[in-house]
């Protein structure tokens, strides 16, 4: 079925099913099917979609944009990075008499001044902001959560890595991708806390889970925004 609403059309699948209530689901393709009880009207289902019309759109979109994989970046004014969990834009400014390309963030624009207008420098420039901001971040949060560890991180680093979030070794030795800085607080947070519990238990078992959920109860919530997320945090 189709709905059009606020000048957007929608295509929908109804499902009758043995159930008390109207459900709205996306699969992983971005494709949205209403589960309904048996009987329930049309009319019943236009209007629960017109209520949530902002949110599955919104969804809807995200999925088949995580589909097509990350899109590649233009470094102009106006195209938003993320930072902390929600999209800026940057604003690029040259002044050739800067002694180190640099990004500073205002609370609404990643403002960006390179010695000279190319990508290369512009990138470069972006990521040392995310390395150190990253740094920052992370500290804090060990901060914050030092009390609940008896023993302390021997040292933290902040690296590029292409399979993992965060690592603890046997010494204590703690490293962080610095894209974390893209993702918001309470999930810089959870990283956090999961290689800090490996200074307790170096493994996956039922006891380091049950140190992580104890400090970090909706800790899964946090894993599926990396899961759903992490195409998109890109430079």
């Amino acid at each position: 079925m189709n709905h059009t609403y606020l000048g957007e059309t929608i295509q929908f699948e109804i499902k009758y099913k043995n159930r008390t209530s109207i459900g709205i689901y996306l699969d992983s393709f971005g494709n949205i099917e209403i589960h309904a009880p048996k009987g329930t009207t049309d009319e019943s289902v236009i209007r629960l979609l017109e209520d949530k019309w902002d949110v599955i759109l919104e969804k809807s979109k995200e999925m088949k944009d995580r589909l097509n994989g990350p899109q590649e970046k233009v470094y102009e004014h106006g195209e938003p990075f993320l930072y902390l969990g929600n999209s800026f834009p940057i604003q690029v400014l040259q002044n050739q008499e800067i002694t180190q390309d640099h990004v500073t963030f205002d609370g609404q624009t990643l403002l960006i001044k390179v010695k000279e207008l190319e990508d290369e420098r512009i990138q470069k420039a972006l990521k040392r902001f995310y390395y150190k901001q990253c740094k920052a971040l992370v500290e804090k949060s060990i901060g914050v959560h030092q009390p609940h560890f008896k023993s302390k991180p021997r040292s933290i680093r902040i690296t590029d890595s292409q399979t993992t979030w965060g690592t603890c070794d046997g010494r204590r030795q703690l490293t962080f991708n610095w894209k974390l800085a893209m993702a918001p607080q309470n999930v810089i947070d959870y990283v956090v806390v999961h290689e800090m519990c490996h200074m307790v238990h170096l493994n996956h078992d039922r006891s380091f889970w049950r140190l992580v959920g104890k400090i970090v109860p909706d800790y899964k919530e946090k894993e599926q925004w990396l899961a759903l997320s992490s195409w998109k945090m890109t430079v």
